[in-house]
């Protein structure tokens, strides 16, 4: 199942994606089955019948005649970093023997369609597609076979990066998390729609049109089940937590000249059976 947020003049709803055709309920509805943030703390059960909800009761969306938000409000966000061997590659660093993990803030990301901010202090933003993993059953020292249990879905992740600030120290903080810097969306994807650990699938960005990174989640380093496993040896993991599993080669750090993202610039995150994320770049006010 495919679900998606939205804003109308109804209020704020939920719909599903069903073969290209939205159907979707708002909070004033009778039927309305919840926010995705509270459908993700009642479990894979709540899902799925908030599902069956908006396929028999859902009215259908005109998708220019809304606005598509973020799918749901993160908890923490965990990022890896140099998890494509490739993306190590072109960056001169060593392929890792550990998952390297930073953190970004919910004021950092945006939702589809929403304009990605280049911030006023830097020319330096840089695009960078990833698969977005959403936990839906809390859980601390998770096993490997056990990991994907505690995953809800997928989503795309847009890690956009303000490079010259996040290689000023080696600590990535500030540089991935400026504020409306980076995107997660369109969609939730439920686990069950796609394979095991979304491995297989193709990621790509498109820049202005022109496909500028192209891969597949098979060529991660470290996949979906190692991630959560080391992760939950830390923290317990809770409903709504997002893993953002590291990005592919032809970021435009590592381009000669480098490709960075300006003012008008339109960036597309694309991964096979799970949607395109969109955002606008626009300049800081």
């Amino acid at each position: 199942m495919k679900f998606l947020s939205y804003r109308a003049a109804g209020g704020v709803g939920v719909a599903l994606d069903v073969q290209g055709e939205y159907l979707g309920l708002a909070e004033g509805d009778a039927a309305f089955p919840g926010a995705i943030d509270r459908l993700l703390r009642g479990g894979e059960a709540a899902l799925r019948d908030a599902g069956e909800v908006l396929r028999k009761q859902g009215a259908r969306i005109d998708p220019s005649a809304v606005e598509w938000l973020l799918p749901f409000n993160p908890g923490r966000i965990f990022c890896i970093g140099l998890n494509y061997a490739d993306h190590a590659r072109e960056t001169g660093q060593a392929i890792p023997e550990q998952p390297t993990i930073f953190s970004r803030f919910g004021s950092s990301i945006v939702g589809p369609e929403a304009p990605i901010i280049l911030p006023r202090v830097s020319s330096h933003l840089d695009f960078e597609a990833e698969l977005a993993v959403v936990i839906g059953k809390p859980g601390r020292h998770i096993a490997i076979g056990d990991a994907l249990d505690h995953v809800a879905g997928y989503s795309c992740f847009n890690d956009g990066s303000i490079r010259d600030y996040q290689l000023r120290t080696p600590q990535w903080t500030i540089g991935k998390n400026f504020d409306r810097s980076g995107s997660l969306g369109p969609a939730l994807v439920t686990a069950d729609a796609l394979p095991a650990g979304a491995s297989g699938l193709a990621i790509r960005t498109r820049l202005n049109g022109e496909e500028v990174q192209s891969s597949s989640t098979a060529e991660l380093i470290f996949g979906v089940p190692r991630l959560i496993a080391t992760l939950s040896e830390a923290v317990e993991l809770q409903p709504g937590d997002v893993i953002a599993t590291g990005t592919p080669s032809g970021v435009g750090l590592a381009r000669k000249p480098p490709l960075w993202m300006k003012d008008g610039d339109v960036c597309e995150v694309e991964i096979e059976a799970i949607g395109t994320l969109r955002n606008v770049i626009r300049a800081e006010a």
